[in-house]
């Protein structure tokens, strides 16, 4: 019973976003219909925000095998799923308790703090949790001390990291109903403050001037079918035709197969959309019950690509300057002794593109391109100084990815070396 509940209901995010919106609207004493349809409809749009990312994905991972061959690039490529489940062997109990306990936290903080955030996120709940039992392991911790600890640090995480960004969402959504709960956080809150600095958030990235006869590129799919198509016929060609028609497209034509793989991409982000939407009508009003009820005053921290919708143009130009930001990283990061840490799209993508909303809400679009390079040079540096930190644990060929695990990590691991315990 014990592994069911947390590997099998808080282990799936789905099931815990819609568990959060029975909740809400039980303690609304909605109607059985309401509370049917409210529950479904929750639960789907999460699981429409997954289906997209997983299109996404597999997209981004074709061209990531292109690149790779095409520049001869080795190295340490980020993946929080790839080495959460290479820890799950030695640290899989540490990080499923770390993980329960830490949403308990997250609660108790919520209700008697001013920071009145609830993290629905339960993917990073988990990278978090898993982040904190490496860290915390090899810091010198272990049993009970380690899961205590583990999950105020998880709590504090859960609440502290979308107050932080509140003040820049209120600007992007225009309302107060809602935070980001994602563990890039310090990316988008540099790139909205270098924004803020080098930018001028009058000239928003939204109000590009598109010529009449260019002027299908401000619906969003065909913007990102165009970039993502240029982007993988370039990359095709310096892979060759051998390669990708021997080991990627089944004998299909290479350029033919790389233009279908751009329009999947641009699939995968218009599914994403129509899941925050649909999520977002659902999660909000149901959410009310629960903070007027259990936890007064509080807002549900929901996943990055919420913010998507506000500025689609900013999310494209994000993706873009992060990657370049990663790209250069790539070759400074051995000048300077640490391990070669290859952009991975996925985390330049979902985290690139927050930052190019978060620095367009304050800078426009040179608030955008600045930001979002930022946030691709902090998403290789820090991934590389939490490496040299963690020592050899076991895992190779990946690390944490997105910014606040590098950042939590370092931190952890550097006050624990200070005070002794590592």
């Amino acid at each position: 019973m014990l592994e069911l509940i947390m590997n099998d209901i808080l282990g799936t995010p789905a099931i815990l976003i819609g568990l959060f919106a029975l909740v809400g609207l039980l303690l609304q004493r909605k109607s059985s219909a309401d509370v049917v349809s409210g529950t479904l409809k929750t639960v789907m749009g999460f699981i429409i925000i997954g289906a997209g990312a997983a299109v996404l994905i597999g997209s981004l991972d074709i061209f990531g095998k292109m690149f790779d061959h095409a520049f001869n690039v080795q190295g340490v490529i980020p993946n929080n799923e790839a080495i959460v489940a290479a820890a799950q062997s030695e640290f899989g109990t540490s990080t499923a308790l770390i993980m329960v306990f830490g949403m308990i936290t997250n609660i108790l903080l919520a209700r008697i703090t001013p920071f009145k955030y609830i993290f629905l996120t339960g993917h990073h709940t988990l990278f978090m949790a898993c982040l904190l039992a490496v860290t915390l392991s090899v810091g010198g911790l272990a049993g009970a001390p380690l899961i205590i600890v583990g999950s105020i640090l998880l709590g504090l995480c859960m609440v502290l990291f979308p107050a932080l960004l509140q003040p820049y969402v209120r600007q992007i959504t225009g309302s107060d109903d809602f935070a980001v709960g994602h563990f890039g956080s310090i990316g988008y809150f540099v790139s909205a403050n270098v924004g803020k600095w080098f930018g001028n958030k009058e000239k928003t990235t939204e109000e590009i001037k598109v010529p009449k006869s260019l002027g299908f590129l401000r619906d969003t799919s065909v913007a990102v079918s165009l970039t993502m198509t240029l982007f993988f016929l370039v990359v095709a060609l310096f892979a060759g035709q051998e390669f990708v028609e021997t080991t990627l497209s089944n004998g299909s034509n290479f350029l033919v197969f790389s233009f279908i793989q751009a329009i999947t991409f641009a699939v995968g982000v218009f599914i994403i959309l129509a899941g925050v939407r649909m999520l977002i009508a659902e999660i909000v009003p149901a959410f009310q019950g629960i903070a007027d009820k259990l936890v007064p005053n509080t807002k549900p921290a929901l996943d990055v690509p919420i913010v998507f919708p506000f500025a689609p143009n900013a999310v494209i130009i994000g993706f873009l300057f992060s990657f370049f930001a990663g790209l250069l990283a790539m070759f400074l990061l051995p000048v300077l002794g640490l391990s070669v840490i290859v952009p991975g799209l996925v985390p330049h993508f979902f985290t690139g593109a927050a930052a190019g909303v978060f620095g367009n809400v304050t800078g426009g679009r040179r608030g955008a391109m600045m930001g979002a390079f930022a946030n691709g040079l902090i998403i290789s540096f820090i991934p590389a100084i939490l490496l040299v930190l963690l020592g050899d644990i076991g895992f190779s060929g990946t690390t944490f990815g997105d910014s606040d695990f590098g950042v939590v990590g370092i931190l952890i691991l550097s006050i624990m070396k200070f005070l002794g315990f590592a």
